[in-house]
Protein backbone atom coordinates (compact mmCIF):
# COMPACT_ATOMS: atom_id res chain seq x y z
CA UNK A 1 0.00 0.00 0.00
CA UNK A 2 1.12 3.75 -1.14
CA UNK A 3 0.33 6.67 0.39
CA UNK A 4 1.62 10.36 0.53
CA UNK A 5 2.35 10.15 4.14
CA UNK A 6 2.28 7.81 7.12
CA UNK A 7 2.35 8.48 10.33
CA UNK A 8 3.49 6.04 13.63
CA UNK A 9 1.20 7.44 16.62
CA UNK A 10 -2.58 7.67 17.09
CA UNK A 11 -2.66 10.12 19.95
CA UNK A 12 -2.53 13.99 19.67
CA UNK A 13 0.09 15.17 17.35
CA UNK A 14 -0.36 12.12 15.26
CA UNK A 15 -4.03 13.23 15.35
CA UNK A 16 -3.28 17.12 14.69
CA UNK A 17 -0.67 16.38 11.45
CA UNK A 18 -2.86 13.75 9.96
CA UNK A 19 -5.73 15.94 9.81
CA UNK A 20 -3.80 19.08 8.54
CA UNK A 21 -2.50 17.01 5.95
CA UNK A 22 -5.62 15.18 5.16
CA UNK A 23 -6.85 18.85 4.58
CA UNK A 24 -4.43 19.80 2.32
CA UNK A 25 -5.65 16.94 -0.31
CA UNK A 26 -3.07 13.88 1.36
CA UNK A 27 -3.50 10.65 1.02
CA UNK A 28 -2.29 9.71 4.52
CA UNK A 29 -2.39 6.68 6.84
CA UNK A 30 -2.21 6.59 10.88
CA UNK A 31 -0.46 3.42 12.60
CA UNK A 32 -2.07 3.50 15.49
CA UNK A 33 -1.27 1.23 18.66
CA UNK A 34 -4.09 1.77 20.57
CA UNK A 35 -4.95 4.33 23.62
CA UNK A 36 -3.15 7.52 24.07
CA UNK A 37 -2.32 9.99 26.77
CA UNK A 38 -4.99 12.14 26.31
CA UNK A 39 -6.93 9.67 28.09
CA UNK A 40 -5.29 11.45 31.10
CA UNK A 41 -6.47 14.76 29.78
CA UNK A 42 -7.57 17.05 32.02
CA UNK A 43 -9.37 19.02 29.87
CA UNK A 44 -7.18 21.86 29.31
CA UNK A 45 -4.03 22.43 26.91
CA UNK A 46 -1.07 23.87 27.54
CA UNK A 47 0.94 26.00 26.00
CA UNK A 48 3.52 26.87 28.29
CA UNK A 49 2.39 27.43 32.79
CA UNK A 50 5.67 27.53 34.08
CA UNK A 51 9.53 28.99 33.30
CA UNK A 52 12.75 26.76 34.31
CA UNK A 53 12.42 28.04 37.79
CA UNK A 54 8.94 26.71 38.83
CA UNK A 55 7.24 30.65 38.78
CA UNK A 56 3.89 30.34 36.95
CA UNK A 57 3.77 32.46 33.45
CA UNK A 58 1.22 34.56 32.75
CA UNK A 59 1.89 35.51 28.88
CA UNK A 60 3.26 32.35 27.45
CA UNK A 61 4.06 33.76 23.80
CA UNK A 62 6.28 36.56 25.67
CA UNK A 63 7.92 33.64 27.72
CA UNK A 64 9.10 31.11 25.19
CA UNK A 65 11.55 33.52 24.00
CA UNK A 66 13.45 32.83 27.02
CA UNK A 67 13.46 29.15 26.86
CA UNK A 68 16.55 27.05 26.24
CA UNK A 69 17.51 26.51 22.12
CA UNK A 70 17.12 22.71 22.38
CA UNK A 71 12.95 23.61 23.27
CA UNK A 72 11.20 22.59 20.69
CA UNK A 73 9.02 25.92 20.21
CA UNK A 74 12.80 27.47 19.12
CA UNK A 75 12.84 25.15 16.68
CA UNK A 76 9.79 26.47 15.07
CA UNK A 77 10.99 29.72 16.14
CA UNK A 78 9.21 32.01 18.66
CA UNK A 79 7.18 34.89 16.20
CA UNK A 80 5.45 31.48 14.39
CA UNK A 81 3.89 29.99 17.78
CA UNK A 82 1.22 32.39 18.27
CA UNK A 83 -0.12 32.30 14.95
CA UNK A 84 0.48 27.70 15.08
CA UNK A 85 -1.29 28.12 18.29
CA UNK A 86 -4.13 29.99 16.88
CA UNK A 87 -4.39 27.23 14.17
CA UNK A 88 -4.44 24.80 16.56
CA UNK A 89 -7.29 26.21 18.50
CA UNK A 90 -9.34 26.25 15.20
CA UNK A 91 -8.65 23.01 14.24
CA UNK A 92 -9.82 21.86 17.49
CA UNK A 93 -13.01 23.36 17.19
CA UNK A 94 -13.38 22.26 13.44
CA UNK A 95 -13.45 18.62 15.64
CA UNK A 96 -16.01 20.04 18.00
CA UNK A 97 -13.68 20.08 20.80
CA UNK A 98 -15.07 23.45 21.92
CA UNK A 99 -12.31 25.41 24.24
CA UNK A 100 -11.81 28.64 25.95
CA UNK A 101 -8.35 30.60 26.31
CA UNK A 102 -6.11 32.21 23.75
CA UNK A 103 -2.21 32.38 23.68
CA UNK A 104 -1.89 35.25 24.80
CA UNK A 105 -3.01 35.08 28.40
CA UNK A 106 -3.28 32.43 30.44
CA UNK A 107 -5.94 30.99 32.93
CA UNK A 108 -6.10 28.76 35.75
CA UNK A 109 -7.99 25.72 35.48
CA UNK A 110 -8.93 23.71 38.25
CA UNK A 111 -7.49 20.32 38.78
CA UNK A 112 -9.26 17.14 40.66
CA UNK A 113 -7.55 18.31 44.28
CA UNK A 114 -9.45 21.81 43.62
CA UNK A 115 -5.92 23.95 43.79
CA UNK A 116 -5.68 26.04 40.28
CA UNK A 117 -2.91 25.20 37.50
CA UNK A 118 -1.88 27.54 34.48
CA UNK A 119 -3.65 26.97 31.21
CA UNK A 120 -4.08 28.04 27.15
CA UNK A 121 -7.24 26.64 26.35
CA UNK A 122 -9.80 24.52 28.28
CA UNK A 123 -13.08 22.28 27.63
CA UNK A 124 -16.14 24.98 27.37
CA UNK A 125 -17.94 24.15 30.42
CA UNK A 126 -15.37 23.59 32.95
CA UNK A 127 -14.59 25.62 36.07
CA UNK A 128 -12.12 28.29 35.58
CA UNK A 129 -10.36 31.68 36.83
CA UNK A 130 -9.15 34.31 34.98
CA UNK A 131 -6.86 35.59 38.00
CA UNK A 132 -4.27 32.93 39.70
CA UNK A 133 -5.26 34.16 43.19
CA UNK A 134 -9.19 35.08 43.19
CA UNK A 135 -11.66 32.84 42.23
CA UNK A 136 -14.86 33.14 40.28
CA UNK A 137 -17.25 32.81 43.21
CA UNK A 138 -17.57 33.41 46.84
CA UNK A 139 -20.06 30.21 47.49
CA UNK A 140 -20.26 26.90 45.20
CA UNK A 141 -22.22 23.46 46.10
CA UNK A 142 -19.84 20.67 45.27
CA UNK A 143 -22.31 17.93 43.81
CA UNK A 144 -20.78 14.68 43.64
CA UNK A 145 -22.38 11.22 42.42
CA UNK A 146 -22.51 8.39 45.44
CA UNK A 147 -19.92 5.75 45.14
CA UNK A 148 -17.94 8.02 42.88
CA UNK A 149 -13.76 8.12 44.37
CA UNK A 150 -12.12 9.67 41.68
CA UNK A 151 -13.67 13.40 42.87
CA UNK A 152 -11.86 13.99 46.50
CA UNK A 153 -14.34 16.40 47.67
CA UNK A 154 -12.94 16.73 50.55
CA UNK A 155 -9.59 18.08 49.31
CA UNK A 156 -11.42 20.26 46.59
CA UNK A 157 -13.78 21.81 49.65
CA UNK A 158 -10.87 22.43 51.67
CA UNK A 159 -8.41 24.02 49.10
CA UNK A 160 -11.58 26.44 48.06
CA UNK A 161 -12.15 27.06 51.81
CA UNK A 162 -8.86 28.20 51.54
CA UNK A 163 -8.80 30.83 48.98
CA UNK A 164 -12.09 32.58 50.45
CA UNK A 165 -14.97 30.45 48.87
CA UNK A 166 -18.05 28.58 51.00
CA UNK A 167 -18.13 25.24 49.49
CA UNK A 168 -20.84 22.83 50.86
CA UNK A 169 -20.67 18.92 49.87
CA UNK A 170 -23.42 17.08 48.63
CA UNK A 171 -24.03 13.82 47.12
CA UNK A 172 -26.74 12.50 44.84
CA UNK A 173 -27.87 8.88 42.67
CA UNK A 174 -30.27 7.64 40.72
CA UNK A 175 -31.05 4.29 39.89
CA UNK A 176 -29.07 3.74 36.60
CA UNK A 177 -26.40 5.27 38.82
CA UNK A 178 -26.96 2.88 41.36
CA UNK A 179 -26.56 0.07 39.48
CA UNK A 180 -23.20 0.98 37.58
CA UNK A 181 -22.49 1.28 41.56
CA UNK A 182 -22.48 -2.26 42.68
CA UNK A 183 -19.51 -3.18 40.74
CA UNK A 184 -16.17 -0.80 41.26
CA UNK A 185 -14.64 -1.04 38.63
CA UNK A 186 -17.80 0.27 37.19
CA UNK A 187 -17.73 3.15 39.09
CA UNK A 188 -15.59 5.18 36.96
CA UNK A 189 -15.95 8.66 34.93
CA UNK A 190 -16.05 7.21 30.97
CA UNK A 191 -18.56 4.32 32.13
CA UNK A 192 -20.67 6.91 34.25
CA UNK A 193 -20.45 8.97 30.50
CA UNK A 194 -21.49 6.53 28.74
CA UNK A 195 -24.92 5.68 31.32
CA UNK A 196 -25.91 9.30 31.37
CA UNK A 197 -25.79 9.66 27.45
CA UNK A 198 -29.50 7.82 27.54
CA UNK A 199 -31.73 11.05 28.00
CA UNK A 200 -33.97 9.97 30.22
CA UNK A 201 -30.81 8.93 32.61
CA UNK A 202 -30.10 12.57 32.17
CA UNK A 203 -32.72 13.94 33.04
CA UNK A 204 -33.42 12.10 36.24
CA UNK A 205 -29.83 13.43 36.87
CA UNK A 206 -31.25 16.76 36.67
CA UNK A 207 -34.53 16.01 38.33
CA UNK A 208 -32.32 15.34 41.57
CA UNK A 209 -29.78 17.82 41.41
CA UNK A 210 -32.28 20.38 41.46
CA UNK A 211 -34.06 19.05 44.24
CA UNK A 212 -30.98 19.10 46.60
CA UNK A 213 -28.99 22.34 45.27
CA UNK A 214 -29.99 25.18 47.75
CA UNK A 215 -28.79 29.31 47.70
CA UNK A 216 -25.15 28.73 46.49
CA UNK A 217 -23.88 30.95 43.38
CA UNK A 218 -22.69 28.05 41.58
CA UNK A 219 -22.75 24.17 41.08
CA UNK A 220 -19.69 22.04 40.88
CA UNK A 221 -20.11 18.67 39.18
CA UNK A 222 -17.62 16.04 37.87
CA UNK A 223 -16.30 16.32 34.82
CA UNK A 224 -18.29 12.67 33.61
CA UNK A 225 -20.84 13.36 30.98
CA UNK A 226 -20.48 13.86 27.13
CA UNK A 227 -18.42 10.63 26.06
CA UNK A 228 -18.77 11.33 22.27
CA UNK A 229 -19.52 14.84 21.54
CA UNK A 230 -20.82 18.10 24.37
CA UNK A 231 -24.58 17.16 23.69
CA UNK A 232 -25.11 15.78 27.48
CA UNK A 233 -23.23 18.41 29.02
CA UNK A 234 -25.00 21.28 27.66
CA UNK A 235 -28.51 19.14 28.12
CA UNK A 236 -27.30 19.00 31.27
CA UNK A 237 -26.66 22.65 32.07
CA UNK A 238 -30.57 23.45 30.63
CA UNK A 239 -31.91 21.49 32.62
CA UNK A 240 -30.50 22.28 35.61
CA UNK A 241 -31.89 25.95 37.46
CA UNK A 242 -28.36 26.67 38.83
CA UNK A 243 -25.53 27.26 37.16
CA UNK A 244 -23.13 24.13 36.24
CA UNK A 245 -19.46 24.20 36.02
CA UNK A 246 -17.48 20.59 35.78
CA UNK A 247 -14.36 19.52 37.64
CA UNK A 248 -12.05 17.06 35.77
CA UNK A 249 -11.67 14.37 37.87
CA UNK A 250 -8.89 11.45 38.02
CA UNK A 251 -8.24 9.54 34.82
CA UNK A 252 -9.59 7.96 33.02
CA UNK A 253 -10.52 11.26 31.20
CA UNK A 254 -13.83 12.07 29.90
CA UNK A 255 -13.21 14.94 28.06
CA UNK A 256 -9.99 13.27 26.58
CA UNK A 257 -11.66 10.45 25.30
CA UNK A 258 -13.96 12.90 23.69
CA UNK A 259 -11.53 14.46 22.12
CA UNK A 260 -9.44 11.50 20.71
CA UNK A 261 -12.92 10.25 19.70
CA UNK A 262 -13.81 13.52 17.86
CA UNK A 263 -9.96 14.30 16.56
CA UNK A 264 -10.10 10.27 14.83
CA UNK A 265 -13.67 11.21 13.44
CA UNK A 266 -12.58 14.46 11.69
CA UNK A 267 -9.60 12.79 10.31
CA UNK A 268 -11.55 9.81 8.83
CA UNK A 269 -14.25 12.61 7.17
CA UNK A 270 -11.11 13.61 5.39
CA UNK A 271 -10.53 10.66 4.12
CA UNK A 272 -7.95 9.57 6.24
CA UNK A 273 -6.93 5.96 7.12
CA UNK A 274 -6.21 4.27 10.48
CA UNK A 275 -4.69 1.22 11.07
CA UNK A 276 -5.99 0.69 14.55
CA UNK A 277 -4.36 -1.36 17.20
CA UNK A 278 -0.84 -1.90 14.68
CA UNK A 279 2.35 -1.17 15.71
CA UNK A 280 5.19 0.05 13.37
CA UNK A 281 8.49 -2.50 13.87
CA UNK A 282 10.98 -1.82 11.51
CA UNK A 283 11.29 0.20 8.15
CA UNK A 284 13.85 0.39 5.08
CA UNK A 285 16.23 2.87 4.29
CA UNK A 286 17.61 3.67 0.97
CA UNK A 287 20.53 6.57 2.09
CA UNK A 288 18.77 9.17 3.80
CA UNK A 289 15.25 8.11 2.66
CA UNK A 290 12.82 5.90 4.49
CA UNK A 291 11.32 4.12 1.90
CA UNK A 292 8.83 1.70 4.01
CA UNK A 293 7.99 0.35 6.98
CA UNK A 294 6.27 -2.88 8.20
CA UNK A 295 4.09 -3.62 11.10
CA UNK A 296 3.03 -6.21 13.75
CA UNK A 297 -0.51 -7.02 11.97
CA UNK A 298 0.64 -6.59 8.72
CA UNK A 299 3.63 -8.65 8.71
CA UNK A 300 3.44 -9.47 5.29
CA UNK A 301 2.17 -5.81 3.62
CA UNK A 302 4.54 -3.48 3.03
CA UNK A 303 3.70 0.62 3.64
CA UNK A 304 5.28 2.71 1.28
CA UNK A 305 4.79 7.15 1.18
CA UNK A 306 6.91 9.70 -0.08
CA UNK A 307 6.63 11.51 3.74
CA UNK A 308 6.92 9.29 6.89
CA UNK A 309 6.25 11.40 11.15
CA UNK A 310 7.13 9.99 14.24
CA UNK A 311 4.53 10.64 16.87
CA UNK A 312 4.94 7.46 19.06
CA UNK A 313 5.01 9.60 22.32
CA UNK A 314 7.90 9.47 24.97
CA UNK A 315 8.13 6.44 27.93
CA UNK A 316 4.87 6.18 28.98
CA UNK A 317 3.78 5.33 25.13
CA UNK A 318 6.81 3.30 24.34
CA UNK A 319 7.79 5.83 22.08
CA UNK A 320 10.83 5.42 24.29
CA UNK A 321 12.26 2.42 25.83
CA UNK A 322 15.20 1.67 28.37
CA UNK A 323 16.99 -1.20 29.36
CA UNK A 324 20.58 -1.22 31.64
CA UNK A 325 22.40 -0.12 29.50
CA UNK A 326 21.04 2.86 27.38
CA UNK A 327 17.37 4.63 26.36
CA UNK A 328 16.51 3.49 22.34
CA UNK A 329 14.19 4.25 20.15
CA UNK A 330 12.55 1.04 19.14
CA UNK A 331 11.24 1.38 15.41
CA UNK A 332 14.34 2.90 13.90
CA UNK A 333 17.02 3.26 16.34
CA UNK A 334 17.00 6.71 15.96
CA UNK A 335 19.50 8.81 17.57
CA UNK A 336 18.37 9.85 21.19
CA UNK A 337 19.51 12.80 23.61
CA UNK A 338 20.01 10.67 26.63
CA UNK A 339 22.81 10.63 29.16
CA UNK A 340 24.77 7.33 29.13
CA UNK A 341 25.11 6.51 32.29
CA UNK A 342 22.20 5.16 33.87
CA UNK A 343 22.53 6.80 37.00
CA UNK A 344 22.63 10.08 35.71
CA UNK A 345 18.85 9.34 34.54
CA UNK A 346 16.82 9.88 37.64
CA UNK A 347 17.76 11.96 41.28
CA UNK A 348 16.87 10.78 44.38
CA UNK A 349 14.47 13.05 45.62
CA UNK A 350 11.76 12.45 43.23
CA UNK A 351 10.18 16.00 44.00
CA UNK A 352 13.26 17.08 41.46
CA UNK A 353 12.76 17.55 37.97
CA UNK A 354 14.13 14.41 36.40
CA UNK A 355 16.46 13.98 33.58
CA UNK A 356 14.93 11.58 31.71
CA UNK A 357 11.76 13.42 31.21
CA UNK A 358 13.77 15.67 28.75
CA UNK A 359 15.18 12.81 26.85
CA UNK A 360 13.96 12.60 23.48
CA UNK A 361 15.27 11.55 19.47
CA UNK A 362 17.08 14.11 18.12
CA UNK A 363 16.36 15.99 15.11
CA UNK A 364 17.82 18.97 12.90
CA UNK A 365 16.04 22.13 13.01
CA UNK A 366 12.79 21.19 10.66
CA UNK A 367 12.23 18.15 13.03
CA UNK A 368 14.03 15.86 10.03
CA UNK A 369 14.75 12.81 12.41
CA UNK A 370 18.76 11.88 12.57
CA UNK A 371 20.09 8.44 12.66
CA UNK A 372 23.48 7.34 13.12
CA UNK A 373 24.46 11.18 13.13
CA UNK A 374 22.82 11.35 9.60
CA UNK A 375 19.46 13.62 8.63
CA UNK A 376 16.89 11.57 7.55
CA UNK A 377 15.26 13.76 4.67
CA UNK A 378 11.66 12.60 4.70
CA UNK A 379 10.80 11.34 8.28
CA UNK A 380 10.05 13.84 11.03
CA UNK A 381 9.52 13.65 14.14
CA UNK A 382 6.71 15.24 16.65
CA UNK A 383 5.09 15.64 19.99
CA UNK A 384 6.71 14.30 23.22
CA UNK A 385 8.84 12.05 21.45
CA UNK A 386 11.47 15.54 20.81
CA UNK A 387 14.03 16.31 23.11
CA UNK A 388 14.60 19.40 25.01
CA UNK A 389 11.58 20.36 27.24
CA UNK A 390 10.49 18.51 30.54
CA UNK A 391 6.51 18.73 30.29
CA UNK A 392 5.68 18.24 33.41
CA UNK A 393 8.09 20.93 35.03
CA UNK A 394 7.06 23.39 32.41
CA UNK A 395 3.45 22.04 31.91
CA UNK A 396 3.96 22.43 27.83
CA UNK A 397 3.52 19.21 26.57
CA UNK A 398 -0.06 19.36 24.73
CA UNK A 399 0.98 22.96 23.33
CA UNK A 400 4.33 20.79 22.08
CA UNK A 401 2.06 18.33 20.26
CA UNK A 402 -0.41 20.35 18.49
CA UNK A 403 2.19 23.21 17.40
CA UNK A 404 5.21 20.97 16.40
CA UNK A 405 2.25 18.68 14.16
CA UNK A 406 1.25 21.95 12.65
CA UNK A 407 4.86 22.89 11.66
CA UNK A 408 5.77 19.57 10.02
CA UNK A 409 2.30 19.07 8.60
CA UNK A 410 2.89 22.70 6.73
CA UNK A 411 6.39 22.02 5.96
CA UNK A 412 5.19 18.93 4.12
CA UNK A 413 2.63 20.15 2.40
CA UNK A 414 4.47 23.04 1.00
CA UNK A 415 7.44 20.77 -0.46
CA UNK A 416 5.02 20.42 -3.51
Amino acid sequence: MRYDTIIIGGGLSGLTAGITLASAGKRVCIVSAGQNSLHFNSGSFDLLGYDYNGKVVERPLEAIAALNDQHPYKKIGAERIGLLADKAKALLNEAGVKTTGDSTQNHYRFTPLGTTKPAWLTTEGYAVSQQKDTLPWKSVELLNIQGFLDLPTAFIAANLKKSGVACQVKSFTTEELSRVRKSPTEMRATNIAKVLSDKLALCKVADRINAISGEAEALLLPAVLGFSNNESLNELKNMVKKPIEFLATLPPSVSGVRTTHLLKQLFSRLGGTILVGDTANSGIFEGNRLVSITTENLPDETLYADEFILASGSFMSHGLQSNYQHVFEPVFNLDVDAAEARSEWTKEDAFEAQPYMEYGVQTDKDFHAIKDGETISNLFVIGSLLSGHNNIKLADGTGVSLLTALQVAETITERK
